[in-house]
């Protein structure tokens, strides 16, 4: 090779080199510039919590059909799986609002951050117990260990129970178990007494043959809320997010009111991840209410309770 092909050969690889450079550092760039969007994007949507509960359903069918993206910005389902970790995205600020109960939200509210709770949700527990441990009626819980979480409505509902049946409360094991999968597990694994379930999980423990000894559908108590972070739906785009974020959840829940729960077996599946079976079995008339604030009756109890603790 003479010395002119050294020299062109020399040329071309400066060439590819600082294409090449060129060509990273646009990628870098576009990268950059994509995940700004994606934050911009996000910031400007509203931001839920949520769980794969059926309280939540209203949620799924609003975003299954498209009735969120009315709100500027968009609306934003971030899924979790225990109530504790949907709070604490909402103090920390990764969300704007939660799918919570009257519990949480009020002891949040006096650690001193302002929530608005804007409806009372579609949530109830069954306090389910297993099978091999021969728990048949409340009484039997004396030396049982219960699975729920501290400072929550299944808290509040233990110490009912509890009382309601006059057993020592240092008899009965409060076990704080937050991720609703992991109950499940420890149910199917024989390694828990009793525990506090929503819809669908609460069907899913009973297709498992488990019985069921409390179900506060019976008891008139509504502790299931939705909370937003009071200050931020203080500011004018954010006011009318919610504003319009509420009307599709008004729609959601008529049109489940209408067509009944199991119309909806699909997306029960996806979201809540139980097999079709399950989502087939839930109870197919649970009531959805349109947005309304929380009974004086139920904060009364709730306020009782946090005072004791």
């Amino acid at each position: 090779m003479n010395k002119h092909s050294f020299v062109v050969l020399g040329l071309v690889c400066v060439l590819l080199i600082v294409a090449c450079g060129q060509s990273y550092e646009e990628t870098k760039r576009i990268t950059r510039e994509n995940r700004r969007a994606a934050w911009l994007k996000d910031s400007a949507a509203l931001k839920i919590a949520v769980m794969p509960t059926l309280d939540c359903l209203p949620l799924f069918v609003a975003e299954h059909y498209q009735l969120l993206d009315s709100a500027n910005g968009g609306v934003r389902l971030k899924m979790y799986m225990s109530q504790m970790d949907c709070d604490t995205a909402l103090e920390r600020g990764r969300v704007e609002g939660s799918m919570t109960d009257l519990v949480r939200a009020m002891r949040i509210a006096s650690r001193g951050m302002a929530l608005r709770s804007v409806a009372v949700t579609a949530a109830h527990w069954q306090l389910v117990t297993n099978r091999n441990a021969r728990v048949r009626q409340l009484k039997q819980l004396d030396d049982k260990m219960v699975a729920m979480t501290r400072f929550s409505a299944t808290d509040l509902l233990t110490d009912r129970v509890v009382d309601s049946v006059k057993l020592d409360k240092d008899r009965v094991f409060k076990v704080q178990i937050n991720d609703i999968s992991v109950r499940m597990l420890m149910l199917q694994n024989n390694e828990m007494d009793a525990l506090w379930l929503p819809e669908p999980w609460a069907t899913l423990a009973r297709q498992m043959k488990n019985p069921v000894v409390y179900d506060t559908r019976k008891q008139n108590i509504q502790l299931g809320v939705m909370a937003f972070r009071d200050q931020e739906m203080t500011r004018k785009e954010r006011s009318r997010q919610l504003e319009l974020f509420l009307k599709a959840y008004n729609q959601a829940c008529d049109s489940i009111n209408k067509y009944g729960v199991r119309k909806y077996s699909d997306i029960i599946t996806q979201r809540c991840m139980v097999k079709r079976v399950v989502a087939d079995s839930v109870p197919n008339h649970i009531e959805y209410e349109r947005v309304r604030a929380p009974r004086q009756q139920d904060s009364l109890m709730v306020k009782k309770f946090l005072n004791i603790k």
